[in-house]
C-alpha cells in the first residue's frame, strides 16, 4: 500500500471516530415502531367496525319490526276485502228490493206484507252495521264536490243552482274499507252551475 493510501484510510478512519464521539459514542439508530401503540390502534379499528355493524343491524332490525307490525295491521284490516265487496252486491240487491216497492203501498202496507217490509229493513241495517265492525262504510258523496278518488261520474246533470262539479245524484252507493276504497260511488255531476270554490287543501 502506498503511503497515500494509507494517508488516506487514516483521515477517513478519523472522520468516522469523530462521528460516533459528536453522537455520544454510538452509531446512529433508526427508530422503531411501538408495538404497544399499534395493536391499540388496530383494536381501535376493530372496535369502530364492529360498532358500526352492530348500529346497521339494531336499524335494519327496528325497521323490519316496524315494517312487519304494519304488513299485520294491514292484513287485519283488509283481509276481509273480497268478502265485503261480494257481501255489497247482497246489501244493493236488498236495497233494491225496499225501493220497487212504491212509497204509498209501503205507507199503506199492513198484515204480513207490512211484516215482509220491516223484516227486509231490519236485514238491511243489521247488514251494514255488520259491515261497519269489519271497518267497511258506505261514502255519502250526495251535495259534495266530486271526488275522482272515491266517486265515478256516470253522466253529467244541468244544473245553474249548484256548482259545478257537485255530486247532484247517487246511482250506486259507494263504500270504504279502512283508507281504502272499496267501490267507488256512482254519482251524477251537476254542470253550468258557477265553479266550486277551492278547498284549503286543493289550493295547496
Amino acid at each position: 500500500m502506498s503511503q497515500d493510501d494509507q494517508r488516506q484510510t487514516t483521515v477517513e478512519a478519523g472522520a468516522s471516530a469523530a462521528q460516533e464521539t459528536a453522537s455520544g459514542g454510538k452509531p446512529a439508530e433508526t427508530p422503531s415502531v411501538d408495538p404497544v401503540a399499534e395493536a391499540l390502534a388496530l383494536l381501535t379499528a376493530e372496535r369502530d367496525e364492529l360498532k358500526d355493524r352492530m348500529l346497521r343491524t339494531l336499524a335494519e332490525m327496528e325497521n323490519l319490526r316496524r315494517r312487519t307490525e304494519r304488513e299485520i295491521a294491514d292484513a287485519r284490516a283488509y283481509a276481509v276485502t273480497n268478502f265485503a265487496r261480494d257481501v255489497l252486491n247482497v246489501a244493493d240487491n236488498i236495497h233494491r228490493a225496499l225501493d220497487s216497492v212504491p212509497a204509498d203501498a209501503k205507507a199503506a202496507a199492513d198484515g204480513a206484507f207490512k211484516g215482509l217490509i220491516d223484516g227486509i229493513e231490519l236485514t238491511e241495517r243489521d247488514l251494514v252495521k255488520t259491515l261497519e265492525r269489519h271497518g267497511v262504510k258506505p261514502v255519502e258523496p250526495h251535495g259534495q264536490k266530486f271526488d275522482p278518488n272515491r266517486h265515478q261520474a256516470m253522466f253529467e246533470v244541468p244544473n245553474p243552482d249548484v256548482p259545478a262539479g257537485t255530486v247532484v245524484q247517487v246511482v250506486q252507493t259507494g263504500y270504504v274499507i279502512g283508507e281504502r276504497v272499496l267501490r267507488p260511488a256512482l254519482v251524477g255531476v251537476a254542470k253550468g252551475g258557477p265553479k266550486a270554490a277551492a278547498s284549503p287543501a286543493d289550493a295547496a
